[in-house]
């Protein structure tokens, strides 16, 4: 399960990346990317957190 969070992580960054390219090409708003984003990073802090419970839970 672990494994899963890092992938989706992984694709999360990506997604970021793709805003802002996105952003810097014309084709989003810089409101609509500043949403976009902070949602993105919404998820991934999400991820995080369940990735470090993942962890502890396996350790115990």
């Amino acid at each position: 399960m672990g494994r899963l969070v890092q992938i989706a992580m992984g694709s999360a960054a990506e997604l970021s990346y793709h805003l802002l390219l996105s952003k810097d090409l014309g084709f989003v708003r810089k409101e609509e990317y500043a949403q976009l984003n902070a949602q993105a990073e919404r998820v991934m802090k999400m991820l995080s957190a369940l990735s470090g419970r993942l962890k502890s839970a396996a350790a115990a």
